[in-house]
């Protein structure tokens, strides 16, 4: 499929890596848009995190309708429409939600917000399914590592760039707008950047459309079936459903004539059923691998214990990744942390977001093949330049960035992790890992600028973490890697589960102590990269030996 192309297709290849800018330019937006709403609508902090919710919950439904699909018929669904008409589909349906944003944002109802944000990222999860490979495809395959990393890099671009530009588009100019403030602003510019992203995913599948230069990219290539593992899946959706319903039907209750006590228990209510939904997916998962192991037959990739623990792995790594940058919002609003109002925190998640992008442009160096000094040169400069550029974005549009200067010494530490890496994925896991819990520790012992920086960090600790878990989680798996990578990638849900799990914790024991779910996340995926490591040399595999690509 790729002989004829060992030439890169650069016109389809710029036109590929817009969409990596939109998957990052919304999701980073979200951390702006949680702590506007919960002031705005009046929400507590778990309501306030169902934009997460509906978000990342959409990647899961996505990808699980794409692989009952592709079981049923024993096709890749993607590969039989078609890479180039699959991103042109996945672009309209985000069109369509930009569209539900508008009317609902028109209509001022929130969960019609929830709803259009649900379309919106369900379209992300086809545009993520096809891009990948699809950049792979559109050039030598020995390069198509480069093409990812380009796209990696241009989505953590998107992220730095979402926080300033939804700011802008909530509350204007203004240096500093106050709670009261925000409940009657007028919501006109949100409308029109809903309108503006509508017309970007349109003129986006236009191109491809109408492009003869992008190839069709159609693969008729058999899949392999795993109908007990699509059962169990559908199981699970149902039980979490379940889980939901009764969090949500109690926000229907006029608790005005409760008492501390009763709302004391309503809340602890709520919490037992977010945990209920995170037992769902851990079971289900680990019951999945131990009915695998008695009887592989139906199971697919499933029956592979790094795919296993690597699906915990990528649900707990978005998960942390989304509800430390959610979050922020309202940790930063406490006295101890400066009293920073929702209109002045971008440059914080914008740092927060942008300190993946540092990550992952380092990390995108190997492509290269630089050697010796170049390499070492290299590595230092690269994160350092990244982190001038999202300086210098932020102070263009007007925000003041002094608080953030000192932040270069996270960076520092950062560079360090990387020298100690050494390009190999497990021992890369394992010290960003424990640089994550010990942060997150920090920030929780803290408070001032010290804590904020700490929880910062977190987002240089996670932000070469997703390629590394993908790597050790398909390694060894054969036949059934692509249908590991679906896997995978329905574990986005993590980002739609943890963040209303911390948000809810908040609501009882505050939003600084509820933190310390970021540490226990922090410590799986520490704990990942030891078990895996184990695992793979038990079946004669030596994860030194495997290269780190791709970016989500």
């Amino acid at each position: 499929m790729h002989s004829n192309q060992i030439k890169t297709n650069y016109p389809a290849l710029y036109t590929l890596i817009t969409v990596f800018f939109f998957w990052g330019f919304i999701a980073a937006g979200n951390s702006i848009f949680i702590p506007f709403c919960k002031s705005y609508f009046s929400l507590d902090q778990f309501q306030s995190q169902l934009v997460d919710f509906a978000f990342y919950t959409a990647y899961y439904i996505g990808a699980l309708l794409l692989f009952a699909m592709g079981n049923l018929s024993g096709k890749d669904i993607v590969g039989k429409w078609g890479y180039k008409k699959s991103i042109v589909y996945g672009l309209l349906f985000s069109a369509l939600g930009a569209g539900a944003m508008i009317v609902a944002v028109k209509s001022n109802i929130y969960y019609g917000m929830l709803v259009g944000l649900f379309i919106v990222a369900l379209g992300f999860s086809l545009q993520q399914t096809a891009a990948n490979p699809f950049a792979i495809l559109l050039g030598d395959p020995k390069t198509g590592a480069s093409r990812v990393n380009l796209g990696g890099g241009i989505n953590s671009f998107g992220t730095t760039i979402g926080p300033i530009v939804v700011a802008l588009a909530l509350f204007g100019t203004a240096a500093s707008v106050s709670e009261e403030q925000i409940k009657s602003l007028e919501l006109n510019k949100v409308v029109f950047l809903y309108v503006g992203v509508g017309l970007l995913f349109i003129a986006a599948a236009s191109l491809f459309f109408f492009s003869k230069k992008v190839p069709s990219g159609i693969s008729d290539e058999p899949i392999e079936k795993a109908n007990k593992a699509l059962r169990t899946l559908v199981i699970m959706t149902l039980l979490l459903a379940a889980c939901f319903v009764p969090i949500f039907k109690t926000y229907q209750i006029d608790t005005t004539t409760f008492s501390i006590l009763q709302m004391e228990s309503l809340e602890k209510y709520r919490l037992y059923w977010l945990f209920g939904a995170l037992a769902v997916v851990v079971g289900g998962i680990l019951f999945s691998y131990t009915s695998a192991q008695k009887k592989p037959e139906g199971w697919g990739a499933m029956q592979y214990p790094q795919l296993v623990l690597g699906m915990l792995a990528i649900f707990t790594y978005v998960g942390v990744e989304v509800s430390i940058g959610s979050n922020l919002g309202s940790l930063l609003g406490l006295p101890e942390f400066g009293s920073i109002k929702s209109s002045e925190i971008a440059p914080y998640i914008s740092m927060y977001w942008g300190g993946l992008m540092i990550g992952r442009w380092a990390g995108a160096i190997t492509v290269f093949n630089l050697q010796g000094s170049k390499k070492t040169i290299a590595l230092i400069i690269i994160p350092l330049v990244a982190f001038a550029i999202i300086l210098g974005v932020n102070i263009l549009s007007g925000k003041d960035m002094k608080p953030l200067y000192y932040y270069v010494f996270c960076v520092m530490i950062q560079i360090g992790a990387f020298f100690l890496s050494k390009d190999k994925p497990a021992r890369t896991l394992m010290i960003f890992g424990s640089f994550g819990i010990i942060a997150m520790l920090v920030g929780l012992f803290s408070a001032g600028t010290i804590a904020i920086y700490a929880f910062l960090a977190g987002g240089l600790a996670c932000s070469i973490m997703w390629p590394a878990i993908f790597s050790l989680s398909v390694i060894g798996l054969g036949k059934y890697t692509s249908q590991g990578s679906a896997f995978l990638i329905m574990m986005i849900l993590g980002g739609g589960i943890i963040p209303p799990i911390q948000g809810k914790l908040s609501d009882i024991v505050g939003i600084h102590q509820a933190y310390f779910v970021s540490v226990i996340c922090f410590c799986y995926l520490t704990l990942f990269a030891f078990l895996v490591k184990r695992i793979l040399s038990k079946q004669n595999i030596n994860v030194d030996e495997i290269e780190t690509e791709g970016a989500h």
